[in-house]
C-alpha cells in the first residue's frame, strides 16, 4: 500500500549531537541508563546504538522524529523508544 500523503523514508538516520544532548536530558534515558547529574552526551552516544527515522504512522498517528536507543548488551529489556509530543518535546514512548 502506497501512502500518497507522506512518502514513507524508512532509513535510519544519525543522530546529531544536539539531539543526543537532548536526549540524556531525559529523565527517563537518565534512570534507564544510571546516568549522573551532568551526563556527557558524546561519551553517552559511544556507548549505545542509536538511531533516528523520520517516522510515518501507516494510518492516522504520529509523524515525525522517532529514535532507538539500545545498550551494548541484549537483555529481556526492549529497546528504548523516544518521540516528541506536540509541541517537539522529546520523551519516552
Amino acid at each position: 500500500m502506497t501512502n500518497l500523503i507522506y512518502p514513507m523514508d524508512n532509513q535510519p538516520k544519525a543522530i546529531s549531537e544536539t539531539e543526543w544532548n537532548e536526549i540524556v536530558s531525559l529523565d527517563a534515558v537518565r534512570d534507564a541508563w544510571g546516568l549522573e547529574d551532568d551526563p556527557d552526551p558524546s561519551e553517552f552516544a559511544s556507548r549505545v546504538y542509536g538511531v533516528r527515522f523520520n517516522f510515518v504512522s501507516g494510518g492516522p498517528g504520529y509523524v515525525g522524529d522517532i529514535y532507538v536507543l539500545q545498550g551494548d548488551a541484549l537483555t529481556e529489556v526492549p529497546p528504548m523508544v523516544l518521540r516528541r509530543d506536540r509541541h517537539g518535546k522529546l520523551m519516552a514512548c
